[in-house]
């Protein structure tokens, strides 16, 4: 674990790092659409697009937590109502499908659309028909930011879904491979333990950045 401390300077020095492994040619002559995850993922993602044209974007989600554990994370929804459950956890506590879809309803409604509205104006997610996607995030402890994405883009039918994250699991780089086209990342860790461990300077991103960044 102690060799993998602070391997990154900042979002900065991740993004230019992610350049030399992200075929930047493709991006810009194919257009790819470079979606984030998180609002740190949003900065990682204006870093790597630069000055190009390429659209930048932010697919909002939102955890929901178990009924008696607020740090334990076991579904999350999208802006597009699209939910992912992990299974193993759910069946361990002997969790009903039925709170978990009542979580999601309502993290949609109070916290989402909220979101929408402030950060987008009330504009909605656009389709990504045909399109080439790359989500990208500053690092990936669960990967249920990632998975939500994916099954909401997915379910959109782009022509291509990339992945681009500096640091991540070893375990969630499996997870995430068979459903992306491909996963562009610098370290992939056995012992992860939070991304907040491999950055010297981990920028917090304030309500100003991101209407900016949305609102280019």
């Amino acid at each position: 674990m102690k060799k993998y401390k602070h391997i990154l300077k900042n979002h900065l020095d991740a993004a230019n790092k992610l350049k030399d492994v992200i075929p930047m040619t493709k991006l810009k002559e194919e257009s790819w659409k470079i979606v984030a995850v998180s609002k740190s993922g949003l900065e990682v993602g204006s870093l790597i697009r630069g000055t190009l044209p390429n659209k930048l974007d932010f697919l909002f989600s939102q955890a929901i937590y178990a009924p008696n554990n607020v740090e334990c994370e076991i579904a999350r929804v999208s802006e597009n109502e699209e939910i992912v459950i992990n299974e193993k956890l759910v069946s361990s506590f002997e969790i009903k499908y039925d709170y978990i879809y009542g979580e999601a309803h309502r993290k949609h409604e109070e916290k989402i659309l909220s979101a929408i509205y402030k950060y987008r104006k009330g504009r909605h997610f656009a389709s990504m028909k045909n399109e080439v996607v790359l989500l990208v995030d500053d690092g990936s402890e669960t990967g249920m930011k990632f998975m939500t994405a994916l099954k909401t883009i997915l379910v959109m039918k782009p022509k291509a879904v990339y992945i681009a994250v500096p640091v991540l699991p070893s375990d969630i780089l499996e997870l995430l491979e068979p459903f992306a086209d491909e996963v562009f990342f610098l370290y992939d860790i056995d012992d992860y333990v939070e991304t907040s461990l491999y950055y010297e300077d981990l920028a917090i991103i304030d309500d100003e950045t991101i209407e900016k960044l949305l609102g280019e």
